[in-house]
Formats: structure tokens, sequence, C-alpha cells
């Protein structure tokens, strides 16, 4: 019978911790499910999220610079020799192109004004009147107001790739406190295991000794065995507890707070995750730290051609058409017909020393940024063969580790019946249970390293879907 229990209990598989009761079973904890629960709660998540927000907010206030604008105003002359009263509005729009403006008015008057300001004068319905304002060489293509909505639009999509590189950053950290949760899980199952079989012993060995068959000293020695797993027992479910504390920082409640695992909701075994694309030059495009180059060197092009801008001369084209409506008023004859008004305003900086500084500072930051895109394409393409290499090593690794834990296993069993027929002694007997033990931890450890290895390709490679991010 005590053969049997030991050559049951060699084979340390790893196994579930189970529940006490069953009115305390839990399901398992999945990754799926803590990959889900931190990529909606996880705090730097949200913060991303939140400078996602705010980004949106600076392209809204670039946009204000293109609002409409209503002008009202009214003026009444204190009673003296002049009487004259006014009342009118405008209504501007903003172009988006051309660097311009359109606009219309209404004014009306009544009384008479000195002959410095005879413009005041309006009919007795008013003056009605529309017109445009257009750059034709500086602000024609750029200006303060396109520029900042264009850089405000660069700034969401910076702040997405930001958002994206945290979720990837939380869930490749996820993935491996999840890991670390199940594998301290399945290591004090190994050592508990370990221990049971000394405590069986235990007996066995009492009534052997009380029959004469063996010598007392082996209770002692197993005695020994005894306290020294139940150290390893003890150092392992504190290393489980550490895990679950960790993997609080993950797995989270609805309302976003820490929620602890219980050793109830250990599963069975390790995840699996499918091996990432290694192809460093089709990820490169897909990586978030490169497309921040990208864009902040279209931030710096922007910057160059609104400097650039600056050295042009200024030619503005004006067109303007009015017209007085109703009876005549105090004005006369003279503003009863449309007027049409076109005009040009030019203009140009003898000394443009703050332009062409501006454009040395841009021209510099584009070819700084440059050779960061240079630099972060060469470390990516590094980063992706170097993991690609780990991934492969930690496969054969494991590999070995299994096969090396079936040889364990069978020197255990054999050793077992040779202690049974009395042809081994009871501290090689031990031997062979702990070799067996520290094999299989060691192809626990190696099927950990195997899957850290594969998430950490997962994240550089941006393979969204191995990381729960789809």
């Amino acid at each position: 019978m005590q053969s049997k229990l030991i050559a049951l209990a060699i084979a340390l598989l790893p196994m579930p911790v189970v529940a006490q009761s069953s009115a305390q079973a839990q399901a398992p904890l999945t990754l799926g499910e803590v990959l889900q629960s931190s990529r909606r709660h996880a705090p730097q998540v949200q913060e991303a999220v939140a400078r996602v927000r705010g980004a949106e907010g600076k392209l809204l206030t670039a946009e204000g610079a293109f609002d409409t604008v209503v002008n009202a105003e009214a003026t009444s002359r204190v009673p003296s020799f002049y009487d004259g009263q006014t009342l009118g509005g405008t209504v501007t729009r903003p172009l988006a192109d051309w660097g311009g403006q359109v606009y219309g008015g209404y004014r009306v008057s009544t009384g008479s004004f000195p002959i410095y300001e005879d413009k005041s004068f309006t009919n007795a319905l008013g003056e009605v009147k529309v017109g445009a304002v257009f750059s034709l060489m500086r602000d024609r293509l750029i200006d303060d107001r396109r520029f900042a909505r264009r850089n405000a639009t660069i700034d969401i999509d910076l702040a997405e790739a930001d958002r994206l590189l945290a979720a990837i950053t939380i869930q490749r950290r996820a993935v491996a406190a999840y890991n670390q949760w199940v594998a301290s899980g399945l290591r004090l199952t190994v050592f508990r295991e370990l221990l049971d079989l000394a405590k069986g012993r235990q007996s066995g060995l009492a009534r052997q000794v009380e029959a004469g068959a063996r010598p007392r000293i082996l209770l002692t020695e197993n005695e020994q065995n005894v306290l020294r797993r139940q150290t390893l027992v003890a150092r392992a479910e504190q290393d489980l507890a550490l895990a679950a504390n960790t993997l609080s920082l993950f797995w989270r409640d609805d309302e976003g707070h820490p929620r602890r695992p219980d050793a109830a909701q250990l599963p069975a075994e390790l995840p699996t995750i499918g091996p990432a694309v290694a192809d460093a030059a089709a990820v490169i495009a897909l990586r978030p730290d490169f497309r921040q180059i990208d864009m902040r060197i279209a931030q710096a092009n922007n910057r160059l051609e609104l400097d650039r801008n600056a050295l042009r001369p200024r030619l503005d084209f004006k067109a303007e058409v009015s017209k007085d409506i109703g009876a005549l008023g105090e004005g006369g004859k003279s503003r009863t017909a449309t007027d049409a008004i076109f005009g040009l305003n030019f203009s140009v900086p003898l000394q443009q020393r703050v332009a062409r500084g501006r454009i040395a500072q841009s021209t510099a930051e584009i070819d700084a940024q440059r050779r960061r895109r240079q630099q972060i394409e060469e470390q990516i393409t590094a980063e992706i063969d170097g993991l690609a290499i780990d991934v492969r090593g930690t496969e054969r690794l494991r590999m070995l580790a299994e096969q090396e834990l079936a040889l364990a296993q069978t020197m255990a069993r054999a050793e077992v019946r040779r202690f049974d027929a009395g042809a081994s002694d009871f501290f090689l007997v031990n031997s062979r249970e702990e070799a067996a033990a520290d094999a299989s931890i060691r192809k626990l450890d190696a099927s950990v390293r195997q899957i850290v290895a594969r998430a950490e390709l997962a994240a550089a490679s941006v393979d969204l879907k191995a990381l729960g991010l789809e």
C-alpha cells in the first residue's frame, strides 16, 4: 500500500488548488478575464484615455478660430447741435482656405451728423453690405489658425498612440502577473504533494520500526524531511499570496477597485499564447512609438511651413458691395446707388531675422526627429529579432525540462521498487523524490519563461488579439 502511495504521488503532476468546501468552489480565473479587466479599468489606461479627450478638446479650441462672429453696435449723441443715432451689426465668417473671411452687415441711422461723420448717414431703412477678404501671398496656404488646427489634429493621433502604448504595456504586465500567480499555485501544489508523501510515510515507518524491520533513526530522518518540506510549502504559500496581490492591480471590479483572486480560482494549468508575427519589417509601421516619431516630424514640417510663410510679403484682396434701401435719409440722394469697392493691401518686412531663425530651428528639429526615427527603427528590428530568438530558446528549454521530468519520475519509481525490495535505502528514496519534484518545478519555470517570452513578443509586434485588445 505504501509503495503504491509513493509511486502515485511521485508523478508530481501540477494540479489545481482545490477549495476547502464545495460551497466555496469558484470557477477558475482565466487570462482573458484579467486582460478584459485591465484594459477597461487600469488607471494608466484611463489616464491615457483622459489625455485623448484633452487632445480632442484642444482641437475644438483650435476650430474656434473659424467660428462665426456676430458684432452689434449702437451709438446716440447727447442732445446738442447734432442728434444722430446709429444701430448696426456684422456677421463675420473666417474661411478655412485662402486665409481670409467673408462678412455681411446692416446699419441704420437717424438724425444729423457732422460732415466729418458723413459716412454714418443711411437711407430710411438702412444699409446692407457683403464683402470678402483673401490673402494672395502670405497666409494663403497656412496661417496661425490652420497651423494650430493641424497640430491639434496630430496631437489627437499622438494621444491615441500613447493610449495604445499604455494599453500594450499594461496588458504585457497583466500577462506576466497572471502567469506568475498560476505558476505560484502550481508550485504550491507540487510542494504540498511532496509534504503529503512524507507525512503518509511516517505512519508506515512507525509500524515497521515497532516491528523491528526498520531502525528508529528513520523516523527522525523522515521528521526532518517533513519539516523541510513544510518550509517549502510555507514559502510557496507566501509566494502565492504575493503573486495574488500583484495580480489585483490588473484584475479589478466594475468600479475599478483592485480585486485579489482566491486560491480556489487557480486554473489547472498555465494558459497558452500563440506565436506572434516576428517579421520586423511588417511590425515597424504598427508600432505606436514609431508612429509617434512620424507624427512629430509632421508637426515640425507644419512649423517649418508656417515659418516660411512669414518670409512672404502680404498681399490681401478685398471686395465689398453695399446698398442703401428705403426712402432718402438725411444723407441725401448719394446713398441710393449700389457701391462696389475693390482693393489691394501690400506690405513686406525689411528685416526677417525672426522668421529665418525659426526656419533654422524647425529644420534642425526635423533632422533630429529623422535621426531618432532611424534609431527607433533599428531598435525595433533588434528587439523583435531578439525576442524571436528568446521564444525559440525557451521552447527548447521547456522540451528539455519535460524530458528531464520524465527521466526523474522513472528513476523515482524504480527507487521505490528497490526500497520495497530492501535493495535501497531511505536517503536515496527521498533524494529521488525531491529530484523529481525539482524537475517538475524546472519544467514549470521553463513553461512560464516561454509564455512570458511570447507575451513580450506579442507586445513588441503589436499583436492586439494576443493581448486582449482587439
